[in-house]
């Protein structure tokens, strides 16, 4: 039988846990009705002598309504939760900053254990500063680490921390990256698929995809799965011209990313959640710039 992209998404094993997923409740953050909300990661906010306060206000007037954080294991939170309570702001979500360094596909077990306890970390820091999902890129494809051995030592950490994500209510929320693996929206889904359980989504970066995709392809079959976005722009020219990395080296709505095909599939899935800069930062003019770029190309 010919299989279409619906067909493969929800067939076998994983059709129940995707069932679920697709079915489950929103939570902030999520689809729900209205528009998405912008946010800019904290450390974006390069403007010099400025407090925790003073970043969470600057970000606020220049028309973001979150931000996202790193997570450090022991960070004070105390300044956060001050600013975001006096703000207004949301953490639109935290961010496990340990996940390229103790890496969850590694052959080290040791390592695999610091990176659970990091992740786990993480979760307990996003309830407290009320956010409901923690960013993870869930392991690395390289000389050491085979294609399937990331994908099933990735699975099997990830697994550990389920109980906790669920007793927090926070989720974990798989980004696509450049690291060699989920290179197709079809197993992406089927590796999220996977895991049974509404406490694993995907984080999704519009720009990651160009290189070797279109994100809004990406973004109809991952559908509900999608938690959050990173928003950032791509130009094969430039890549083609300058090098690999150069690509990214563009502002945003200045590269290949279709924004209205990307707007239009976000619109079919009912994504109306998080939607975070993630570009180099600056100062007041060049984060005024940067805000109202995501204001015009999203349509907001």
């Amino acid at each position: 039988m010919t299989m279409n992209r619906r067909n493969f998404v929800i067939t076998g094993a994983v059709a129940v846990a995707g069932a679920a997923l697709l079915s489950a409740p929103a939570a902030e953050g999520e689809a729900k009705e209205g528009k998405m909300k912008k946010a800019v990661q904290f450390g974006m906010i390069n403007e010099k002598g400025m407090s925790v306060m003073d970043k969470f206000k600057l970000a606020k007037e220049l028309g973001f309504e979150g931000v996202e954080i790193n997570s450090i294991p022991g960070m004070d939170l105390s300044e956060l939760l001050k600013a975001k309570e006096e703000t207004g702001l949301g953490i639109s979500e935290i961010c496990d900053a340990l996940h390229w360094k103790d890496v969850l596909s590694s052959p080290s077990e040791e390592m695999r254990a610091r990176g659970v306890k990091a992740l786990k970390d993480s979760l307990e820091i996003a309830k407290q500063v009320g956010s409901t999902s923690v960013l993870l890129v869930p392991g690395v494809v390289n000389k050491n680490c085979s294609y399937d051995e990331c994908y099933s030592r990735s699975q099997a950490e990830i697994k550990k921390c389920l109980p906790d994500a669920e007793r927090l209510g926070v989720k974990i929320a798989i980004e696509n990256v450049w690291n060699g693996f989920l290179l197709s929206p079809l197993e992406m889904a089927r590796y999220v698929d996977e895991f049974q359980s509404p406490w694993v989504g995907v984080h999704f970066d519009v720009g990651n995809i160009i290189n070797f995709g279109w994100p809004e392809q990406w973004i109809r079959i991952l559908n509900k799965r999608i938690l959050k976005l990173h928003i950032k722009e791509y130009s094969r020219a430039r890549r083609d011209k300058e090098g690999l990395w150069k690509g990214f080296d563009v502002k945003l709505g200045d590269g290949d990313n279709d924004w209205p095909a990307v707007v239009t599939a976000l619109k079919e899935i009912g994504y109306t959640g998080w939607a975070t800069a993630e570009v180099p930062g600056g100062d007041r003019v060049a984060l005024k710039d940067i805000s109202e770029r995501m204001t015009k190309i999203l349509g907001l």
